[in-house]
């Protein structure tokens, strides 16, 4: 019997190679820093038909200052497809880059779950669960968080001083030796 997690992704690895377009043109690549950061965190939301991702993106624009500061790129990706990306980008206002069409065996390779809709209504295709990737500037997971549910995902305010600490104290990568 296969395990469920024998496929998710391990502090120190390095994130799979994958690139997606990015609302408004050109593409993202995921775990490559841009601008002046030499880290990235790539946070994987579930959609436009979820009002928790709706809070969770609002409250991540609210704390990007707290990610820079701390030499964080911040991007968001979803499996949506370009207009409910752009329009939910659009509706709360985000700054950072937001990326979608990201592919189920894209989700599959970043070890996240993925659900079918309940309806039409929610969406017409699979979706993945929350993600928060953090890679470091050696390119590898430095933090990694995946929830099967959309009420699970880590307090932004309390990662962005976390890594700013991780930073500042060359603190090590945790988790590697049961992973």
């Amino acid at each position: 019997m296969e395990t469920a997690m024998a496929n998710k992704l391990k502090p120190g690895d390095h994130l799979p190679d994958i690139t997606v377009p990015q609302i408004g043109g050109g593409e993202l690549r995921l775990g490559i820093p841009v601008d002046d950061h030499d880290w990235q965190m790539v946070v994987i939301y579930r959609g436009k038909h979820c009002p928790i991702c709706k809070a969770y993106l609002t409250e991540l624009e609210r704390t990007l200052p707290d990610f820079a500061a701390a030499g964080v790129d911040v991007i968001a990706v979803s499996g949506d497809p370009e207009d409910r990306a752009r329009s939910f980008a659009e509706e709360i206002g985000v700054t950072f880059p937001v990326g979608h069409g990201l592919t189920v065996d894209q989700m599959k390779a970043l070890g996240l779950y993925v659900s079918e809709p309940r309806s039409e209504q929610e969406t017409d295709r699979p979706f993945p669960e929350p993600g928060v990737f953090v890679i470091n500037a050696d390119g590898l997971i430095q933090v990694v968080d995946i929830s099967n549910a959309p009420f699970a995902r880590p307090d932004l305010a309390s990662l962005a001083k976390g890594l700013k600490f991780i930073r500042d104290n060359n603190y090590p990568i945790r988790g590697r030796l049961a992973a």
